[in-house]
């Protein structure tokens, strides 16, 4: 059972770094609705090009799982045989409910639960892979690495899905996206001191980075067709097709 998200309503003494613990996964749906713009059609495009580009016999990732909304999409929409779906995420809180969640669902496409850091996963025989809202929680020096074991496992025309809160190379553009997703936020009923309190708390542990950097990375690594399909405010979704 999901709960509303009241986590900095209150003023925190200490503000430490965000940390995706029990709290956190208690009210994550919440909070993800009430704080991420575009959030329920990014998922449902997952859905959408899992059953374009799932091959059979092939192993499709999602990596930083959370409570497995994509992991669960992704299930719904695999139309071949024999794939298994990888989910894998550092939190035993995010992933202890990820299995209550999946094991409501009767589904004949096998999942498997890890608990592990992404950076040092084996990828291999891939025809999915998504990293969503991920990546910004990744250390910088390490998510060329990463994107690159990514590729490397993607077999041939296979897909890496992006999903990215973005900061803008304009800086006035920049502060109009941030204005309007803290709009968006307050919209959602988050008063000025949680918005506040939460910026503060992610400021050392989301790092964004330019759409343009990103497409120059998966460029880098070698994927021949990257482009953005989608972007609400400064978050959005990249595709990657190899």
């Amino acid at each position: 059972m999901s709960h509303t998200d009241h986590i900095f309503a209150a003023p925190i003494a200490e503000l430490g770094d965000f940390n995706f613990d029990q709290k956190v996964a208690e009210v994550f749906p919440d909070m993800i609705k009430r704080s991420v713009p575009g959030y329920s059609n990014i998922i449902s495009a997952i859905g959408m090009m899992t059953a374009r580009y799932a091959k059979p016999n092939t192993q499709l990732y999602d990596l930083g799982c959370s409570l497995g909304a994509a992991t669960q999409e992704m299930r719904r929409n695999v139309n071949q045989p024999g794939c298994t779906i990888v989910a894998v995420d550092n939190s035993a809180a995010m992933l202890e409910r990820a299995a209550n969640h999946l094991a409501s669902f009767k589904s004949e496409v096998a999942v498997e639960l890890r608990e592990a850091d992404i950076c040092e996963l084996d990828i291999s025989n891939a025809s999915v892979v998504v990293l969503n809202f991920t990546l910004q929680f990744i250390a910088p020096q390490q998510r060329l690495p990463l994107l690159t074991r990514i590729y490397e496992g993607v077999n041939k025309g296979g897909i890496l899905i992006l999903s990215e809160k973005f900061i803008s190379q304009d800086d006035t553009v920049n502060e109009l996206l941030i204005e309007l997703h803290h709009d968006f936020k307050r919209a959602n009923g988050y008063s000025e001191l949680e918005v506040s309190q939460k910026r503060t708390a992610l400021e050392n542990v989301l790092r964004p980075d330019t759409p343009e950097l990103h497409k120059a990375r998966l460029h880098e690594v070698g994927f021949s067709h990257v482009d953005m399909w989608f972007q609400c405010f400064n978050f959005g979704s990249m595709v990657a097709i190899k």
